[in-house]
């Protein structure tokens, strides 16, 4: 979440409820976010000196803006290169798009896509090769009703990175 507030901050100064709004007009559906966790986000890039934050001084008493610094969008872009690693790699994959726009060359955006490409492919093929394993297995009859379950879900997650695949190429 850290690296998806400083991508929003590229907008410009936003207070902590201009935050939680952003979330809650798309990225929502990948991202959770609470006040709270946006909160504890933002205290710790303040820390790290990747954001600053001040008063507002044409805004209400109290309200406070996050400035992203040199430091975060150094520290933002640097995660936006960076393979997808961990098992959240679906969520990291759709902020990354959700946040591509804020790159400003074409060249460098397809780097990112393709790299997010070879992470999906990377997973796809070891979930082809765990169908084909699968199958590949005597299956006893009193375990069908079992086996056949499981299966419909490694065929969700093929067909899922099956579209993601197809979706990214579409974005190059």
């Amino acid at each position: 979440m850290h690296h998806f507030i400083l991508g929003m901050l590229l907008l410009g100064p936003l207070s902590l409820y201009d935050l939680h709004k952003q979330f809650s007009l798309g990225p929502s559906l990948f991202y959770s976010a609470s006040f709270g966790s946006i909160q504890r986000a933002l205290r710790l890039l303040v820390d790290a000196g990747h954001v600053t934050v001040a008063g507002d001084p044409d805004g209400r008493r109290g309200r406070k803006l996050h400035t992203i610094t040199d430091s975060g969008r150094e520290t933002w872009a640097a995660w936006m290169r960076a393979p997808v690693d961990g098992s959240d790699a679906e969520t990291v994959m759709l902020a990354k798009v959700f946040l591509l726009g804020f790159v400003p060359e074409p060249d460098e955006r397809r780097a990112i896509v393709d790299t997010l490409l070879a992470r999906v492919r990377g997973d796809l093929a070891v979930l082809r090769d765990a169908g084909r394993g699968l199958d590949a297995q005597e299956i006893p009859a009193e375990a069908a009703d079992l086996f056949r379950y499981q299966r419909a879900t490694l065929d969700y997650g093929i067909r899922a990175h099956e579209l993601a695949e197809e979706w990214l190429i579409a974005l190059r």
